[in-house]
């Protein structure tokens, strides 16, 4: 890192800016369901409906899911914690006991997420050592009494609460 700061004080330092988790999914060449863990999911713009997040470039799985040019932004529980960090760790097997459903777009729905945001792949580009996915949205849903989504702040997974 070319800078007066290291890697770990950066990380540490933007770790106090709370960000919700998604995992972003979809399916490899062969039908295979992949997915991976994104704290860096973002509404882009309402008209045309764009949402992004950004995938390290070491990621395995995200070449493989843009090979379909669709995938699904499933908007974690809070409850859903022992997935979050399943998905944050590159393996062939994260799907292993995870129930799911297609998408419109035919890219995994995680049962128990509170909503999903069902995308083509509009554009990708560098940015530093990620990629920034821009996705057009085809449809999405709020899955009714679903529960409180997921926050990450200082390294863990946190609740909210609404002010008084």
């Amino acid at each position: 890192m070319n800078s007066q700061f290291d890697s770990k004080e950066f990380r540490t330092v933007l770790g106090h800016f709370p960000t919700g988790v998604v995992i972003v999914s979809g399916l490899d060449k062969t039908g295979k369901p992949q997915g991976l863990t994104i704290g860096s999911f973002s509404s882009i713009s309402l008209d045309p409906p764009l949402v992004g997040f950004f995938s390290g470039l070491n990621s395995k799985s995200w070449p493989a899911i843009a090979e379909s040019g669709s995938f699904c932004v499933n908007v974690l529980a809070a409850t859903q914690g022992e997935l979050c960090w399943r998905f944050a760790k590159e393996s062939d097997d994260r799907f292993d006991g995870v129930k799911w459903s297609h998408s419109p777009l035919k890219s995994p729905m995680i049962d128990g997420s509170v909503a999903f945001i069902d995308c083509t792949t509009e554009s990708s580009s560098q940015i530093g050592d990620h990629l920034f996915v821009v996705g057009r949205v085809q449809s999405l849903v709020a899955v009714a009494g679903a529960g409180d989504p997921m926050v990450f702040s200082k390294g863990a997974v946190v609740t909210t609460s609404p002010l008084p």
